[in-house]
């Protein structure tokens, strides 16, 4: 039997990319995002077999959380892998001109939906024959370092952090592993504008390197066909020249 994989969004960029790398290596993906269109194109995208199940789901609203990992354990009855993926930004702009309703959008996705794929994740990794899976946190470089303007979004990447390592302490008597991939500058929609400019911290326009999204897919692969007993606790892949070691 193939291994089962969750993707959330799967619609474009990374979450797109992994979704067709795992399924080149044989998992059966379930990829989930709000876009149906989408999701669907990058169903089309892949080859026939093994089975790509195309969910529509936001990942902030619990009950559609639920009904993505029920269509999982009715259709496949296990899981091996769940990619959290699924982020966005709120505006660029002074955080005190930042709405209450753009703090909470972003939250809701990249922190809350982590949380309820990864709560939806566990109860089925215990409960399975052989138990136990990888859940893996896509953590961003915003993880460590903020770019300008980004607080809601570096907020809960910093957050990623402390949810990756709480995963992994609590689940470990149930060969759950946890691990964190931060990205930097991969190629695709969300990062277009890079290649035109990015705001520095000292005030500067800068137009900043990007790599080959391959590259991510490979990372993540590498940590997903880790056995159970051995994991990556944290891998940061960024583009070399990017401005973020030291001072830029």
């Amino acid at each position: 039997m193939s291994k089962i994989a969750v993707v959330t969004g799967a619609g474009s960029g990374i979450g797109r990319a992994v979704a067709l790398g795992l399924q080149a290596e044989g998992y059966s993906v379930v990829i989930a995002g709000r876009r149906p269109d989408e999701l669907r194109t990058t169903a089309s995208i892949a080859c026939n077999a093994p089975e790509m199940e195309v969910v529509p789901t936001d990942v902030g609203q619990p009950d559609q959380v639920g009904a993505l990992f029920n269509r999982v354990k009715t259709k496949f009855g296990r899981l091996d892998l769940l990619f959290n993926n699924a982020g966005i930004g709120a505006p660029p702009i002074p955080m005190e001109d930042l709405t209450y309703e753009q703090w909470s959008a972003v939250l809701a996705v990249n922190l809350t939906g982590s949380f309820l794929c990864a709560q939806e994740a566990i109860r089925i990794m215990k409960a399975q024959e052989p138990r136990g899976g990888r859940i893996i946190n896509n953590g961003s470089i915003s993880a460590h370092t903020p770019r300008p303007y980004s607080a809601p979004y570096t907020a809960t990447k910093h957050a990623i952090t402390g949810l990756t390592k709480a995963i992994s302490l609590d689940q470990r008597a149930h060969d759950i592993v946890c691990g964190q991939i931060d990205i930097g500058n991969a190629v695709s929609p969300l990062t277009e504008r890079m290649t035109k400019g990015m705001p520095q911290p000292n005030g500067q326009i800068v137009p900043e390197p990007r790599l080959d999204v391959r590259h991510v897919v490979d990372a993540v692969l590498y940590m997903a066909k880790l056995p159970l007993e051995a994991n990556v606790q944290f891998m940061t892949v960024m583009a070399s020249k990017m401005p973020f070691v030291g001072r830029g």
